[in-house]
């Protein structure tokens, strides 16, 4: 007598999974070969869904790019969120600050792809979100609060604000991601060899504190 075989299982509808999935293949693809060059049917291809299930999900090209870029700047600033910098002076939450940005960027060259192709076209996606930019204020909130802290401990100055902060410790860790190849090639040093990485990741932590005033 011949063995009942089991139905095939039906494969679970997992829409947010769906969406998670196609977000990881666009960042990819969007940082890939830039938002022009950047293709719905390859996307849709590789996550093995539809164009049309991607429309469905996002609306459109620019709204999954836009999803995109905000998914990659939710991911940094979702990491500073859960740094302790409450429970110390205001020095060591600033280094822990610093270090978790310049890892971050390490770790996610297409996040250093992305705002670079953004800015190529001029920051206009960007202006044109309200959410992202409330989403970013939160990072300019944090370095706030830390320079207050340091000028109530005496430790630093009181002439630079948060978005000048801001700007010098991402205008570092950017660059390093972002020029690695042509900064190689031009003073054949690479700035991803471990020694070298340890090095600047002391470099940056050291130069902005002695900046603010504070022993490094």
């Amino acid at each position: 007598m011949l063995k009942r075989m089991p139905p095939p299982s039906k494969r679970t509808n997992d829409p947010e999974r769906t969406k998670r999935d196609i977000l990881e293949v666009a960042m990819a693809e969007f940082a890939s070969e830039g938002y022009s060059g950047a293709r719905v049917d390859a996307i849709a291809a590789r996550t093995r869904t539809s164009k049309r299930m991607i429309y469905y999900y996002f609306g459109g090209k620019e709204q999954l790019y836009l999803a995109v870029l905000e998914e990659a700047y939710r991911s940094i600033r979702a990491l500073e969120d859960q740094l302790d910098i409450a429970s110390c002076d205001a020095r060591e939450g600033l280094r822990r600050l610093i270090e978790a940005t310049f890892d971050h960027d390490e770790r996610n060259p297409n996040f250093i792809r992305l705002v670079s192709i953004e800015n190529i076209h001029h920051g206009k996606h960007l202006k044109q979100n309200q959410q992202l930019r409330q989403l970013n204020a939160s990072v300019i909130a944090t370095l706030d609060r830390l320079l207050k802290r340091g000028r109530s401990e005496g430790v630093f100055r009181d002439d630079v604000d948060a978005i000048d902060l801001h700007l010098a410790i991402s205008s570092y860790c950017f660059f390093r991601v972002a020029n690695r190849h042509t900064f190689g090639a031009l003073f054949d040093r690479d700035l991803s060899e471990p020694k070298v990485l340890a090095k600047s990741r002391t470099q940056i932590v050291e130069m902005i504190l002695a900046w603010l005033g504070a022993k490094a």
